[in-house]
């Protein structure tokens, strides 16, 4: 059985940052997080598209549905080598496949979400804390 601690470093050197659920979940059922992060290897490893490509991917995605907690995916990509350039770009991919999500939120909604992802992408290059979602509330008396 992993401790919180082992997952948490694994999650870290494997997936190059622990998901905000996880922070969580790794504290009360490590072993499910060990095998999502190995689950998480095995789809953004690197491979035929390198690591950062597949991060810079999920982020434009992330800008494309407006999420949240798809953007963060930049902070991956970052520390697999993306450029700002290739971070700029893959925003810019995102805002324009904004406006072709079905009911999806639109352009003008998907440009904030650019510029959050270019605000994560430098405060994360400069080693601040870039986290802005409040941290989530749980208490492991309640299931």
């Amino acid at each position: 059985m992993a401790t919180t601690e082992e997952v948490n470093k694994f999650m870290k050197d494997n997936m190059k940052f622990v998901p905000r659920m996880y922070q969580i979940l790794n504290t009360v059922v490590p072993d499910h997080g060990m095998a999502f992060a190995n689950f998480y290897q095995t789809i953004f490893a690197d491979g035929a598209i390198p690591k950062r490509l597949k991060e810079l991917m999920f982020t434009a995605i992330g800008v494309s549905w407006c999420s949240p907690r798809c953007i963060i995916h930049v902070v991956p990509a970052i520390e697999a080598g993306a450029s700002d350039g290739e971070v700029f770009e893959a925003c810019v991919v995102g805002v324009i496949a904004a406006g072709f999500v079905p009911g999806g939120p639109g352009i003008p909604y998907a440009f904030e979400y650019a510029a959050k992802v270019l605000d994560i992408a430098a405060k994360h290059r400069k080693g601040e804390k870039w986290e802005y979602l409040p941290a989530p509330k749980f208490d492991r008396g309640v299931y």
